[in-house]
């Protein structure tokens, strides 16, 4: 077991990739979460707040120089840092340290190497370790080229360096066509599961939220369940039949990450794919968590990047069994948590807790596909009726024109009957601002 030593740092906000940083504490556990999915056994870290990073090293000379000792003192064989280092950043750091650097974006990328089994999933993981690791193609190869000048004068190691460039390249493109067939086939799959009319419900969330643990439950799947990160890599689909009898599609895919790599939601993209092919997605949250809310929040942001913001989405409180003191919430305070996060559930995938009131909900949303839209015209002042109608439906249209709000939704039976007063009789929508 390789032995780790973590190196967090946190940035002015400015400065932080994607936008405002957890607290050191936070990132720090998250870290070491990381590392020991990866494989590592933590042995000793060092924390630092810092305005910016400086270009050439990230942290200052003398921060380094103390973790050089830390990481020598502990017998670490290799540095994670919690931010993303630019190529020449952990070169540099490298070298100062003494041992190997990697930063978060590349712990990641271990630990999804060790998860992928299917076909597709190898193909994603190998793109983006090869996106990865392009840029950090440099080395002795360029010193080598140094030791004189001009025509003819090339070192071997750089030579050897461009044809590693080339064949990288050569693959890249490869994997890039082998993706795209897989995602053909994945996509004929889904276009054969509408041919059929058969609703899907995906599963989305933060990783170890408990997503594989659902689809057990519902499907009577036997989907490997480990108490780590990333434990589910490869798409999952299997079926499921509510307690109406109407037979569904649950899908379940790659958990998402507080400030996941860009690129890797890019290599990820056919994977991810399920959840934008899903007529409701289910939120699914470790109730138990003590940063509840910002796993919430960093879901919400991969959805909002790939375009499911508006998508029917349920949320689900999961694991309410473990919801007992000295527990960071009480059950009774993430039932009241249900009125903020409508339509929300509180459950237990593990002893099947609250699955009734979930799949009337489920059934609730997929009732909506068959309904009419409806139009309704209420004025602005009356933001609880607005509100009423996004809590309970879902909304196609809005605009708003001469202190009006109007909007084209598809409702249930209950609440359409409630807002009969506001229904509006043309067709068309006034001109107006869209939104």
């Amino acid at each position: 077991m390789e032995q780790a030593f973590l190196s967090i740092v946190q940035l002015d906000p400015r400065f932080a990739t994607g936008g405002s940083p957890w607290s050191l504490e936070d990132e720090a556990q998250e870290l070491a979460e990381l590392s020991r999915a990866a494989g590592c056994r933590v042995v000793g870290e060092a924390r630092a707040k810092r305005h910016e990073p400086i270009a050439g090293t990230f942290l200052g000379r003398g921060k380094l120089e103390e973790i050089h000792r830390m990481v020598h003192g502990a017998g670490a064989g290799v540095v994670i840092f919690n931010q993303e280092l630019s190529p020449a950043q952990q070169r540099n750091i490298e070298d100062l340290v003494g041992v190997k650097t990697i930063d978060r974006t590349q712990l990641i990328l271990d630990i999804f190497a060790q998860r992928a089994h299917s076909q597709e999933g190898k193909v994603q993981v190998e793109l983006a370790q090869l996106r990865y690791l392009l840029p950090r193609l440099v080395g002795k190869g360029v010193m080598l080229s140094r030791l004189g000048g001009g025509i003819g004068t090339r070192g071997p190691g750089e030579q050897k360096l461009e044809m590693d460039r080339r064949r990288i390249r050569v693959r890249l493109g490869r994997l890039s066509e082998e993706l795209a067939r897989l995602r053909r086939r994945r996509q004929a799959t889904r276009a054969r599961r509408r041919e059929r009319e058969m609703p899907v419900v995906a599963l989305v969330g933060y990783t170890n939220a408990g997503k594989t643990t659902l689809l057990n439950r519902f499907s009577g799947a036997a989907a490997a369940v480990r108490d780590q990160l990333f434990t589910t890599l490869d798409p999952l689909a299997r079926r499921a039949r509510l307690p109406d009898g109407e037979t569904i599609i649950l899908t379940d895919t790659v958990g998402f990450l507080h400030q996941l790599p860009h690129h890797l939601i890019e290599a990820f993209h056919a994977t991810l794919e399920e959840a934008s092919d899903a007529d409701v997605l289910l939120h699914v949250l470790d109730a138990g968590h003590p940063r509840m809310v910002q796993l919430a929040r960093a879901v919400d942001e991969v959805l909002a990047e790939l375009g499911l913001q508006e998508r029917p989405l349920i949320t689900v409180f999961n694991k309410c069994d473990l919801l007992n003191p000295p527990a960071t919430r009480t059950l009774e305070q993430v039932r009241a948590l249900e009125f903020a996060y409508h339509p929300a559930a509180t459950i237990s995938a593990k002893t099947g807790e609250g699955l009734d009131r979930l799949c009337a909900l489920i059934a609730e949303q997929l009732s909506l596909r068959l309904v009419e839209p409806m139009r309704l015209r209420v004025p602005a002042e009356r933001s609880d009726v607005v509100a009423a109608v996004y809590q309970s439906g879902q909304v196609l249209k809005r605009e708003e024109a001469n202190g009006m709000v109007e909007l084209l939704a598809r409702l249930p039976a209950r609440v359409r009957s409630q807002l009969s007063g506001f229904l509006k009789v043309s067709d068309t929508f006034q001109s107006g601002k869209s939104v």
